[in-house]
């Protein structure tokens, strides 16, 4: 008898307390896609020392608006970590998309395209947007894996999480829509 696929897109995957894996402790994934061919999401928790001021900087556009320009870049996973990834809200009801951007079905949109960052650079763009360097990637089979031996939580995506809630309560307010309190969590995994 086959097991029955699970489809984690448009979800937040939490790392477990006992996660090992250092470039996952204490994260929370938002998994843009989940099929047969494996899983690629975005750390939406991890800030790194770079502001989004300085990434367009780097890429040799102007970015006007200072609340945006202040804004950190994320630590978006351990693959490709020299590329940029933009997780926004769908652009609005005139349809259309960047470049290369993935729309997340029930969900967000990623691009991956230097025309969002453009967009962004003359005051147009995604109002809500989140930028990472880097992504979460697993081949067929492995999250299914890392998720049988409790490494991994899940739970339907709340875009209020990450567009609105402050960097150092994301991981407890993913927890909370589950219905849990962080502190209740072991670091010892079990089977029953």
């Amino acid at each position: 008898m086959s097991k029955a696929r699970i489809d984690l897109t448009n979800q937040f995957l939490i790392a477990m307390p006992g996660m090992l894996d250092d470039s996952f402790a204490g994260s929370v994934v938002y998994m843009c896609e989940h099929n047969e061919k494996g899983a690629l999401g975005l750390v939406i928790n991890k800030p790194i020392s770079l502001t989004l001021g300085n990434l367009f900087e780097k890429v040799e556009l102007s970015l006007e608006d200072e609340d945006l320009a202040a804004r950190p870049v994320f630590y978006g996973g351990p693959v490709q970590t020299e590329r940029g990834f933009v997780l926004h809200e769908p652009l609005d009801a005139q349809g259309g998309h960047y470049n290369a951007t993935l729309a997340v079905p029930g969900g967000l949109e990623m691009t991956t395209s230097r025309d969002v960052l453009e967009a962004l650079s003359n005051g147009a763009g995604p109002k809500r947007l989140l930028i990472t360097l880097g992504y979460s990637g697993w081949a067929a089979g492995q999250l299914e894996e890392e998720i049988g031996r409790n490494g991994w939580l899940n739970v339907d995506a709340a875009p209020e999480i990450i567009f609105d809630t402050p960097v150092e309560q994301r991981y407890e307010k993913a927890l909370g829509l589950l219905g849990i309190d962080p502190r209740m969590l072991s670091q010892e995994a079990g089977h029953a």
